[in-house]
């Protein structure tokens, strides 16, 4: 299975897409958020992933960087529906207030002939606390990650090979979700800038962690394989060199800092 990361930055990017990825076996896609507008038909794109192999979507909160993309995937997939070009249906993944915000913003912002498809062929999954789904055959157990800030669910995802694939949504792990991030071969994690930086950044004002207490988490928790992301922007350019440089004094295990459109095997 293929990890794809469509999207590394914060909420404020606009040299990077905000964050969300997915995760494909084959020609099928889960996807997880979609940013903050309609860039992300160019992530699909530029990844060659295509929208009518999407059918399974989680939305892990209702800010705007992870969920106006979603907005637009459902006018393309309706619109696609309406043309006959868009097999089965969609299922949405998410809880249930955030669902009806969901549903909300597209039928006030999306034509009705579009919209229709809510409800039938585009479904709401309405996930709870502890809960389990099968998407693309592997389970998946959603958890509520004791937001501060907005409710919002992160998941473990049990792949096939046996490998367990943990995201933890885009504020630090909270120990109440040690049951279901502990033994993970993969934990993707928040890293909103650098430790030395954080009086410039202020990553703790926003919930927020810096690249060393990430790495110290996995360290704590034995994980082998840690991805930071939701990062601020402004080293772009060597971003990878920089918070790999810092989180190597705190983490031993192997540590990805991705840019935007890479892909790990899982």
């Amino acid at each position: 299975m293929k990890l794809t990361i469509l999207g590394t930055g914060n909420a404020a990017v606009s040299e990077c897409y905000n964050t969300c990825f997915a995760i494909s076996d084959g020609d099928r896609h889960f996807l997880v958020d979609a940013g903050g507008g309609n860039r992300i038909l160019k992530v699909l794109k530029d990844t060659k992933i295509q929208i009518t192999d999407i059918h399974d979507i989680f939305v892990t909160h209702e800010h705007v960087d992870h969920v106006l993309g979603i907005i637009w995937l459902i006018r393309i997939i309706g619109q696609k529906m309406n043309q006959g070009k868009y097999d089965g249906d969609l299922h949405i993944y998410c809880h249930r207030e955030l669902s009806e915000k969901i549903r909300s913003i597209a039928s006030m912002t999306i034509q009705q002939k579009v919209c229709r498809h809510m409800g039938e062929r585009i479904q709401f999954d309405i996930v709870k606390n502890g809960e389990q789904r099968k998407i693309l055959d592997c389970p998946i157990t959603f958890f509520d990650i004791a937001s501060t800030k907005a409710k919002q669910f992160g998941f473990t995802m049990q792949l096939n090979n046996g490998i367990k694939f943990t995201c933890v949504g885009d504020e630090p792990y909270n120990e109440v979700n040690f049951e279901y991030v502990k033994d993970s071969d993969w934990l993707l994690h928040e890293a909103f800038c650098l430790f030395r930086e954080a009086d410039k950044f202020k990553p703790y004002e926003k919930h927020h962690s810096t690249v060393k207490e990430a790495c110290q988490l996995a360290e704590k928790l034995g994980i082998p394989n840690l991805l930071l992301y939701h990062t601020e922007e402004s080293h772009l350019a060597e971003r990878k060199k920089l918070y790999t440089e810092e989180g190597r004094q705190y983490y031993h295990g192997n540590l990805f800092v991705p840019d935007d459109l890479e892909t790990f095997t899982l």
